[in-house]
C-alpha cells in the first residue's frame, strides 16, 4: 500500500509540472499555431509571471520590494496582467515590422530579464532567489499524497479553463481572422481586418497565458531562482509545441506531457547510469534526447501529433480566407 501511494504521488506530480508547462504551451500555440508570431523569449514571459506572482503574495522582507501578501488567486491575476502588458509592449514595438524583428526582441527581452532576475537583488533576490512564496495546500505539506492529488487537481482546473477560454477565442470570428492573417495577410487586409492590431492582441493574450504558467509553478514549488528560466525552457516549450502539433491546443497538452516525460525519464537514466562526480556534464544528455526527439518528428510527422487535421493551413487554407468576415463558413 505504501509503494502505491508513493508511485501515485510520483504520477501526481509528474502531471502537475507536466501541466504546468502545458500552460506555457498553450500560449506559445496562439502566438505561433494560429498567428505566426516567431516567439523565442518564451522563458522572459514565464519569469515574469513568476516573479510578479511572488512579489504580490509573499510576506515583508527588510531591504527588498514586494511583501503585500495578496491571496494567490490576486498573485496570478497580477502576474498575467504583467507579463501580458509587457507582451503589448514588445509587440507593439516590433508586430509592424518583418517577422525577423520579433524574434530579434524578444530574444532581446529573456537576455534582460535574464540579468535582472540575477543581479536585481531587491527586486529578485539576485542568484538566491525568493522563498516563502505560500503554496496552495500548505497544511497538507505532511501528506504528501493528500498534497500532490490536490496539487493535480487545482492545476488541472487552471489548465481547462485556459484550454477551454483558448479554444472558445479560435473558433470565435476572431480566432479565423488569425489564422487568415498567418495563412493570406493581404487577403484578410482587403477584408478590413487590421493585421497588426490582431497579431498584438494575441502577442499580448498568449504573453499573459505564459505569465500564468510562470505564477502557478512559483506557487507550486515555493522557490524560485533565475536558473528556473533559462533560454532552456524556451527550448522545451517549442519542442512540446512542435511534437504534439501547432495549431492544436490538444496537442499542445500533449506535447507537453510526452516532452516532460522524456525529459523526467532521461534525468532519471542519468541518475542511474552516471556516477555522482559526472552528474553535471550527463545532465546535457538531456537536452540532446530532446534534441533527437524534435528531429524525428520534424522529418517524420511535420505537422506533429495532432497537427494534421487541426494546424493553421488546415484551419485557413487560402482558398477559406472569406470566412474571416464571419459570413461563411468553410
Amino acid at each position: 500500500m505504501t509503494d502505491f501511494a508513493g508511485v501515485l504521488s510520483y504520477v501526481s506530480f509528474f502531471m502537475v509540472f507536466a501541466l504546468i508547462n502545458g500552460i506555457a504551451v498553450l500560449g506559445l500555440n496562439l502566438q505561433w499555431g494560429q498567428t505566426g508570431l516567431f516567439n523565442v523569449g518564451v522563458a522572459a514571459f514565464v519569469a515574469i509571471g513568476a516573479y510578479t506572482s511572488a512579489l504580490l503574495t509573499t510576506p515583508a522582507v527588510a531591504g527588498h520590494f514586494g511583501g503585500y501578501e495578496l491571496p494567490i488567486v490576486a498573485g496570478w491575476a497580477g502576474a498575467m496582467l504583467v507579463a501580458g502588458g509587457v507582451s503589448a509592449l514588445v509587440g507593439f514595438a516590433t508586430l509592424r515590422l518583418r517577422s525577423d524583428y520579433l524574434a530579434i526582441t524578444t530574444f532581446g527581452v529573456a537576455v534582460t530579464v535574464g540579468l535582472i532576475t540575477q543581479n536585481a537583488e531587491r527586486l529578485t533576490g539576485g542568484s538566491f532567489g525568493m522563498s516563502f512564496i505560500p503554496r496552495p495546500f500548505a497544511d497538507l505539506a505532511q501528506r504528501p499524497l493528500a498534497f500532490a492529488l490536490a496539487s493535480v487537481a487545482l492545476v488541472g482546473i487552471v489548465v481547462a479553463l485556459v484550454y477551454l477560454a483558448l479554444e472558445r477565442l479560435v473558433q470565435s470570428p476572431w480566432g479565423r481572422v488569425l489564422r487568415a492573417i498567418r495563412e493570406d495577410e493581404r487577403a484578410a487586409a482587403s477584408l478590413g481586418k487590421n493585421p497588426a492590431r490582431y497579431r498584438l492582441q494575441a502577442f499580448a493574450i498568449g504573453g499573459a497565458v505564459m505569465g500564468l504558467s510562470g505564477a502557478v509553478h512559483a506557487h507550486v514549488i515555493g522557490f524560485i531562482a533565475p536558473e528556473n528560466y533559462q533560454s532552456s525552457l524556451t527550448f522545451q516549450v517549442w519542442t512540446m509545441l512542435i511534437v504534439g502539433g501547432a495549431g492544436s491546443n490538444r496537442g499542445a497538452l500533449a506535447g507537453a506531457v510526452l516532452v516532460w516525460a522524456l525529459w523526467s525519464m532521461t534525468g532519471f537514466a542519468t541518475g542511474v547510469a552516471f556516477p555522482a562526480d559526472e552528474q553535471a556534464r550527463a545532465a546535457a544528455l538531456r537536452i540532446v534526447a530532446i534534441g533527437v526527439l524534435l528531429a524525428a518528428v520534424i522529418v517524420l510527422r511535420p505537422r506533429g501529433l495532432f497537427g494534421a487535421a487541426s494546424g493553421p493551413a488546415a484551419h485557413a487554407p487560402k482558398a477559406a480566407v472569406p470566412t474571416v468576415s464571419g459570413e461563411t463558413e468553410g
